[in-house]
């Protein structure tokens, strides 16, 4: 029997890296979660679906942290531990980012509005975290869950190379939903763009009767939606390394162990939860001023009180410039 390969050594630069966006992406993740519990005004449905991909985000990212940390060099209790929390966090992150795609095609598309969007995030919930959680079961009960000498992951422990079966179980708990989204998101993006862009052709002719306050709500609008659509989009630039990798492993290629490679592996893997932090709260006006002013609230906010009259001053009349016209000229006129 021929001897198995070395296993992917992991040189000191490469962990560094990645246990670095694993950081960022756990800093980001929880960023995105803190936004959510502390304005209640910007938690729509769109925004509560982002919520339930960062906490799976938030789980993926701590898992592979503590894997890359220790960079397991052979089956062990904490091995299959962290194997099972970060396959339950990725692939249910998979199915999130499918379910984001999802409702916005239903959402922009077919107008899903009211009780049939209530019933969708009930279905999501329960398809997103119950597969998952199932699969991560089964294969922690059968023993699948175990070391893979990194070459399909960058040190954190996966599928057992060892088991007869670790390709069904591969394309089981991760591989076979990573490839169903990188050809769903696309057709579904790709789809509700067919639909804006009829649906401002159709309103071109009428746009110069509109008002401009309208026009500014629907251009906001607009781009909110279209940073939602971004999201499967930067799901697919970083997931792909992890798919050449596999597809190499399978091919006994020694390319999977090219340090590049290895590195935005580990990179695409981890950085997920970042990459949404940044377009979700650091490019989003309304989040960042809000997130910017809690932060030197206590640096810039003036004293409460109010400085002592001095005797004899005249009193400020209640006329003139204490009764100007509230509405500034920035605000629309009021109907």
């Amino acid at each position: 029997m021929p001897q198995p390969p070395p296993p992917t050594e992991l040189l000191p630069s490469e962990r560094a890296v990645v246990l670095l966006s694993c950081a960022l992406s756990a800093l980001g993740s929880g960023l995105l979660v803190a936004t959510h519990a502390l304005w209640p005004d910007l938690r729509s449905r769109a925004r509560r679906l982002l919520l339930f991909l960062s906490l799976a985000d938030l789980l993926s990212a701590a898992s592979y942290f503590y894997g890359v940390l220790q960079d397991f060099s052979g089956p062990s209790w904490d091995c299959v531990l962290q194997g099972a929390l970060s396959t339950f966090a990725n692939t249910s992150s998979f199915f999130w980012t499918v379910a984001i795609a999802l409702y916005l095609y239903l959402s922009i598309v077919h107008a899903a509005r009211g009780p049939q969007t209530d019933r969708l995030l009930w279905a999501f919930h329960a398809v997103s975290w119950g597969v998952p959680l199932a699969i991560t079961v089964a294969a922690v009960s059968l023993k699948k869950i175990g070391y893979d000498a990194s070459d399909v992951s960058v040190g954190w422990c996966w599928i057992d190379l060892e088991a007869k079966d670790h390709v069904l179980w591969m394309l089981l708990t991760g591989k076979l939903w990573e490839m169903l989204a990188y050809v769903m998101l696309p057709l579904l993006y790709l789809l509700v763009r067919k639909h804006i862009n009829r649906a401002r052709e159709a309103l071109s002719e009428y746009r110069p009767i509109l008002c401009e306050a309208h026009q500014l709500q629907r251009r906001s609008s607009s781009v909110a939606d279209m940073k939602l659509v971004l999201i499967p989009l930067i799901f697919i630039c970083l997931r792909v390394w992890s798919t050449v990798r596999f597809v190499l492993t399978l091919c006994g290629s020694p390319a999977v162990r090219t340090p590049v490679l290895v590195v935005l592996h580990g990179i695409g893997n981890t950085f997920q939860g970042g990459a949404n932090c940044i377009m979700f709260v650091l490019c989003t006006p309304v989040v960042r001023t809000r997130l910017i002013s809690l932060c030197c609230c206590d640096c810039s906010q003036p004293p409460t009180q109010s400085p002592a009259r001095r005797p004899g001053a005249p009193v400020p009349s209640k006329t003139g410039s204490a009764q100007e016209p509230r509405q500034t000229p920035e605000e629309p006129p009021s109907t």
